[in-house]
């Protein structure tokens, strides 16, 4: 009902006119405003257009027919139906920006050009809704008010109009249609709402993986330099208790070398013996024991000869490669032979 009665409303209103300034009478002298042109006709001819300024006329022969403004005129479009390509009922109204061009043409080209591009307006309009989509009114308003405003400029180039722009002022949707609009508004912001969730999960649980790999290449590079480190440890340590039981032997071999040498030796296998003896049945209480073992004096001896059997050959070595400078009653074979009798005694 309130659709039909907006129909009649707009059939029933008056056409919309231009502001103008009204007919002025003829009194020869005359002066034309800044921006208006005036139409003048001589015995119901066209005469000629007076320019803004000092004109004059001649009375009872020339009268003034027509007053065109020149400024931008704004015609309101009034509200209409129009259905969209997806059967669509809307209603939709605009605001209109026009200009005079040609005073001659607006005159004497058509009776009233105001609503003639009204007119046109409002049929262009529901002919171009119709090649849209409700969807795609909304987004395409900028066309939309392009395509009417080169409709209207091809049909009115020969009333001398140019229509500058047209503006869409408002979209009025039927309600069941605008329910449905906002149920898909939600049902869209729901559908973003989860993929932004969705992703941020994949993302947390990206980032997650990423961070357990670099931890676990993190640990493995440290356990890897914790390994180098320690077998670099241990060979350094290696190394050194290996120079220092070099050095151990060097002093030994030398402190042998010297005189009573052999005696000091026997002095001190005799205490590791008498060491070990003493520590016998302290970690088990089965021991295996020789049957002379109370017996330090042979022992020793038998530590001492064994000593002598290797180092004899050495001693033979040096011999030949050094020649002998004369007997010495106090030589090392003599001392070690002592040692070993004072011992086996």
């Amino acid at each position: 009902q309130r659709s039909q009665q907006l129909k009649r409303a707009a059939r029933l209103a008056p056409a919309p006119c231009r502001w103008n300034s009204g007919l002025p009478m003829n009194i020869g002298v005359l002066f034309v405003p800044q921006q208006e042109a005036w139409v003048v006709e001589r015995m119901g001819k066209f005469h000629r257009i007076l320019e803004p300024g000092l004109n004059f006329l001649i009375p009872l022969l020339d009268r003034i027919r027509y007053v065109q403004s020149l400024k931008e005129i704004v015609i309101n479009v009034p509200e209409q139906s129009a259905v969209t390509l997806d059967n669509v009922t809307l209603q939709i109204d605009g605001v209109l920006y026009l200009r005079v061009m040609d005073p001659y043409k607006a005159s004497y080209g058509v009776e009233d050009p105001e609503y003639a591009v009204t007119q046109l307006a409002q049929t262009t309009m529901r002919s171009e809704l119709g090649k849209l989509s409700l969807d795609r009114v909304f987004r395409e308003r900028e066309s939309l008010n392009a395509s009417i405003v080169d409709a209207i400029n091809q049909a009115s180039d020969c009333w001398g109009i140019r229509c500058l722009r047209y503006e869409i002022k408002d979209i009025h949707v039927p309600p069941r249609v605008k329910e449905s609009m906002q149920m898909q508004v939600e049902a869209e912001r729901r559908k973003r709402a989860t993929v932004l969730e969705s992703e941020g999960t994949r993302e947390s649980a990206i980032n997650v993986a990423e961070g357990q790999k670099q931890a676990q290449i993190l640990a493995s590079e440290a356990e890897k330099a914790e390994q180098i480190n320690k077998a670099a440890g241990e060979a350094n340590a290696m190394l050194v208790k290996a120079r220092a039981k070099a050095e151990a032997i060097q002093l030994l071999a030398a402190a042998l070398a010297q005189q009573h040498g052999n005696a000091a030796a026997s002095l001190s296998v005799a205490e590791q013996y008498v060491n070990a003896f003493s520590k016998i049945a302290k970690d088990s209480n089965t021991v295996l024991l020789p049957a002379n073992t109370g017996d330090v004096t042979n022992m020793v001896a038998q530590a001492l000869g064994i000593y002598t059997t290797l180092t004899k050959p050495q001693a033979v070595k040096n011999q030949d490669e050094v020649p002998p400078a004369h007997e010495d009653s106090h030589s090392p074979g003599t001392e070690v032979l002592k040692a070993e009798q004072g011992s086996s005694s």
